[in-house]
């Protein structure tokens, strides 16, 4: 083939040296024309020929194909590029035509360089030394340098800092020896200060026929995004309220701090779990916004009884969680000790002044739990431990505290299945005159008949169904089987009271005296035969409130007797605004009290004072004749307990009372 003859052939029949050329993805058929777009000719390829051709990328390229052009062979270079799917077109010349060939590789040089200069990329080629070669037009406005002002100077020293400088350095030398592409964030010094980018790295040969490498690094800026990912990443670790580290944040650090912890640290790993004694009682008197200050206020004061290098963090709720890396258990403890005191000091929110306590649990690794979860649940357990054994203390976990736990779980899924089920029953306790033995009353006491334990005591329940927020449900149970009960025995002509007795808790609920008149309502009782039964702890947050409530039982027809008498807060001069109409004395005032000269002069000044007052006074847990007859001097009213009855099912009371009347008759 001679190369002039071809140059003159393209001439001759597609009317130009260069021809645009095009070939589609349907048909292997090269189509050649003078002018873009239309076609002068067609030239068949062979399969082999056309699928060279479009192996062609978007990038320009080039290849040589001989074809034959109306039975005259050309050798053509087609310069070139994939367009779309199913189209590829460029220019073409002879092959010897070395003008029109360097000016479409020209073209497609410029092309290339436009698309480097105007992509909205950061775009810098650096040699293996990190020298600047091409620096695009983003990078001129981002950092205020020019192009020509950079190239041939370090990368390293002109945009970043000594320390990721250096890092990169290593990073390239080291990825040019192993030629592999790389990605990696770097902070860079722009107009507008250091800013956040991200570049990805790829190594490029020269085509220059020199053997060497350059680095190709694109950029785009992602302060904006990291810093919306930190934030994300602060909200999920860090309590709104408080501000605190949460339950995820302490979970992970605890995690890090036992992975981290050997032989040679200094000190252990060691949580304290704090819960806060009477937190649902703030938040349900006072509403759920002086709840969260205090809890505000709470998180405060104790981050300040911490040590240095102690964190703390808000689990949920009312509990608190704080970490010691590197603690001791005389460590643990004299902190726990200093939140406790901190804490008997009121606080004041706003023109109110609360008092708050916390129960603390303590877990040492890896003695207490070798992993997260063992650790805090048995931090968790020492906690419920302290809040059993008095609240406002701390206790260090034990192995004998999961019996008590396992106590407290089997107690918090039963006593609600008991409640669906109604598993409880009422046992009734005779009070009697005490000067004629006539039955005066009964007390309600209620027992519960578990299928697996048999008959539970209310020792054994009532304060987890105060803590657990189930004594109001219970309560109401007992008002109505009281009621019934009471309503029963009144059909029957027996006219007898039935003291129930209402804690402090059930108090809070400002609907109690409006579910009992419906109780007497729905039972026939008016006027109520039923009685409350109040201890002293009613009255030590709200007296005001107590005192209300206690004026609305007694329209309902209902006396109020204040139990437990001598082992709460009750002064002299509270007593005299209670609108009382019996005191119970306690029975460890009551017990040989024939014996004892000082619970005797005890007794002997509450009667008095109780009589000024126009109280009754009622002598709890009376066991033997001897009490039973120096309380009668005493001009005691009433008196219940062993000696005369012990709690029994409404039918065996039945029988008692008519066998004791009988006795009576014939006595």
């Amino acid at each position: 083939m001679d190369d002039e003859n071809d140059s003159a052939v393209l001439e001759a029949h597609v009317g130009t040296r260069s021809p645009c050329w095009r070939l589609g993805s349907d048909s292997n058929a090269l189509e050649l024309a003078a002018v873009r777009g239309l076609t002068n000719i067609s030239v068949a390829l062979s399969a082999e020929q056309a699928a060279r051709i479009r192996a062609l990328t978007g990038v320009t390229s080039h290849l040589v194909l001989d074809i034959a052009l109306f039975g005259e062979p050309v050798r053509l270079h087609l310069v070139g590029k994939k367009l779309t799917t199913a189209d590829w077109a460029g220019t073409a010349c002879a092959y010897s035509d070395t003008e029109s060939v360097a000016r479409d590789l020209a073209h497609g040089l410029a092309f290339a360089e436009q698309v480097v200069s105007e992509v909205n990329s950061l775009v810098v080629i650096l040699d293996r030394n990190g020298m600047v070669q091409r620096f695009n037009r983003l990078c001129e406005e981002v950092t205020g340098k020019r192009e020509v002002d950079v190239i041939g100077r370090s990368a390293f020293e002109l945009f970043m800092s000594p320390e990721q400088g250096a890092q990169s350095r290593t990073n390239i030398t080291g990825f040019f020896a192993s030629n592999q592409s790389f990605a990696v964030e770097r902070y860079i010094n722009t107009v507008n200060g250091p800013r956040l980018f991200q570049f990805r790295n790829k190594f490029v040969q020269s085509g220059s026929g020199v053997d060497e490498q350059f680095l190709i690094c694109s950029g785009i800026d992602i302060t904006e995004e990291r810093s919306a990912q930190q934030r994300l990443s602060e909200l999920a670790n860090t309590d709104v309220l408080t501000g605190l580290p949460n339950r995820h944040a302490i979970s992970e650090r605890i995690h890090a701090a036992i992975a981290a912890e050997t032989a040679a640290t200094r000190g252990q790993v060691g949580i304290l779990f704090l819960d806060l004694d009477n937190f649902k009682r703030v938040n349900d008197h006072y509403g759920h916004i002086t709840g969260d200050r205090l809890l505000q206020d709470v998180s405060a004061i104790i981050s300040g009884c911490l040590p240095s290098g102690a964190t703390l963090a808000r689990l949920g709720g009312d509990e608190f969680l704080v970490l010691f890396e590197h603690g001791t258990r005389p460590l643990l403890e004299a902190t726990a000790q200093i939140i406790l005191e901190r804490l008997r000091t009121p606080i004041h929110l706003g023109l109110m002044e609360v008092y708050t306590s916390c129960s603390i649990g303590i877990a040492m690794h890896p003695q207490h739990g070798d992993s997260l979860e063992t650790l805090i649940r048995s931090a968790d357990t020492a906690m419920y431990v302290a809040k059993e054994e008095g609240k406002h203390t701390y206790r260090v976990f034990s192995l004998e505290m999961n019996q008590k736990v396992a106590k407290y779980m089997w107690l918090d899924t039963n006593l609600r299945k008991a409640l669906e089920e109604e598993q409880f029953v009422l046992h009734y306790q005779p009070v009697v005159d005490i000067a004629t033995g006539d039955v005066h009353g009964v007390e309600a006491l209620i027992r519960w008949q578990s299928p697996d334990r048999g008959l539970v005591a209310p020792v054994e329940f009532i304060r987890f169904a105060e803590e657990s927020g189930l004594i109001a449900p219970l309560g109401r149970w007992v008002m109505r089987t009281a009621a019934a009960q009471a309503a029963a025995w009144k059909a029957k002509g027996l006219g007898i009271r039935i003291a129930v007795n209402v804690s402090a808790r059930q108090l809070q609920d400002m609907n109690i005296v409006h579910q009992m008149a419906s109780i007497l309502d729905a039972a026939g009782l008016k006027p109520g035969l039923l009685d409350i039964e109040l201890t002293e702890s009613c009255f030590i947050e709200d007296e005001g409130a107590a005192l209300a409530l206690m004026k609305q039982f007694r329209q309902l027809g209902a006396e109020i007797h204040l139990d437990d008498f001598g082992t709460g807060y009750s002064s002299l001069s509270q007593l005299s605004r209670l609108p009382l109409d019996a005191i119970k004395l306690d029975r460890s005032f009551i017990t040989a009290i024939d014996r004892n000269p000082r619970s005797q002069a005890l007794v002997r000044s509450v009667v008095s004072l109780a009589k000024a007052l126009n109280f009754a006074v009622i002598a709890e847990g009376v066991e033997t004749h001897a009490e039973a007859e120096f309380l009668k001097q005493l001009d005691v009213d009433h008196a219940q307990g062993y000696y005369y009855a012990r709690p029994m099912p409404a039918q065996a009371f039945e029988a008692w009372l008519a066998e004791t009347r009988k006795l009576r008759l014939i006595a």
